[in-house]
């Protein structure tokens, strides 16, 4: 073999390798991937997830199909995932509620540290106390100098056991001093029900699906429970500047997949949830729903992920929340 031969023969085997990894980074996805939530369709989860996954779709050349699995904290959802093949085809809406199961629950069928590979945090946003429109009660003092003149006569709703909205609840209750009845709901369409009907007199939600409901004048925002006012509801003043100092609950959601997914899937996720969360189009759709973007790296997300079971943990013990 020549020289000149040998030298084109080196090439040419270089250039096969070079063009492997891009071949196995192509290779995925090469069809459609699942995103589980641990939640009913209408809540934020929901809402965050319907409207950056068609974007996300075009990028990958794949559908993303969103499949809800509501109940038992995340549980119900996040279980399969943890149990799935890692191979980039199942992923979970990893949100709040798998980090305050951790710190509710005596044990859990999977480790959300340990189980998960974190791809990206997605978004944050605010809770607000509310009540109906027609309620007696105008602020957050007025519920609880009602709780405190009659023990249990204020329903305090919220939904799903476990998760943030219920643990801020439970948080509202003990930080009160006061003996309020917190009921559970399966979604929110059911708590936003119960609540206008006066089933319940004050709920405990996350902004972004009861922004609507607040602006038409069904729900009236109490408080929010915000370490700020939310801009678009300027009048609304947060519970700790004025009816209980130091109260503040606020969730989050973000993408994970089964430990062991491969690197250049995880990274390839990562980049196209960074770019859907830059488009000002996508921007402005979600802070108009009460959602704030907040995209990250794998290796923040995951470091978010266990500040956020510590955090949760603290509170469970601070409020006397017994586990389940």
């Amino acid at each position: 073999m020549t020289i000149a031969r040998r030298a084109l023969l080196g090439t040419a085997l270089a250039g096969t390798a070079l063009a492997q990894p891009a071949l196995a980074q192509r290779a995925w996805p090469n069809r459609p991937i699942r995103l589980v939530l641990g939640f009913a369709p209408g809540g934020v989860g929901d809402l965050t997830a319907r409207m950056i996954a068609p974007k996300i779709s075009e990028g990958l050349g794949q559908p993303i199909i969103i499949d809800n699995r509501p109940g038992a904290a995340g549980i119900v959802a996040a279980e399969p995932v943890a149990r799935a093949t890692p191979d980039g085809y199942t992923m979970l809406l990893l949100t709040t509620t798998n980090s305050t199961a951790d710190a509710t629950y005596r044990s859990l069928p999977y480790d959300t540290k340990r189980d998960f590979a974190p791809v990206a945090r997605v978004a944050t946003f605010d809770h607000v106390l509310l009540t109906a429109a027609n309620s007696p009660y105008r602020t957050l003092k007025d519920v609880i100098e009602a709780a405190r003149a009659k023990p249990g006569s204020i329903n305090l709703g919220s939904i799903a056991v476990g998760n943030a909205q219920h643990l801020g609840a439970e948080l509202l209750r003990s930080m009160a001093g006061v003996e309020m009845t917190v009921v559970p709901y399966r979604s929110t369409p059911d708590l936003i029900n119960a609540t206008t009907t006066g089933d319940v007199h004050v709920a405990s939600e996350i902004l972004a699906p009861v922004l609507g409901q607040i602006q038409g004048g069904r729900l009236r925002a109490l408080a929010m429970a915000s370490a700020e006012r939310y801009p678009l509801l300027p009048d609304v003043p947060t519970a700790t500047e004025r009816d209980l100092p130091g109260y503040v609950v606020g969730s989050w959601n973000g993408v994970a997949g089964p430990a062991g997914m491969p690197r250049a899937v995880v990274e390839r996720m990562n980049s196209e949830i960074g770019r859907v969360l830059a488009l000002p189009e996508i921007r402005e759709k979600l802070l108009e729903l009460g959602v704030t973007p907040a995209f990250t790296s794998p290796e923040d997300f995951g470091a978010f992920i266990r500040t956020e079971g510590e955090r949760w943990s603290r509170i469970v013990e601070e409020a006397n929340i017994p586990k389940q």
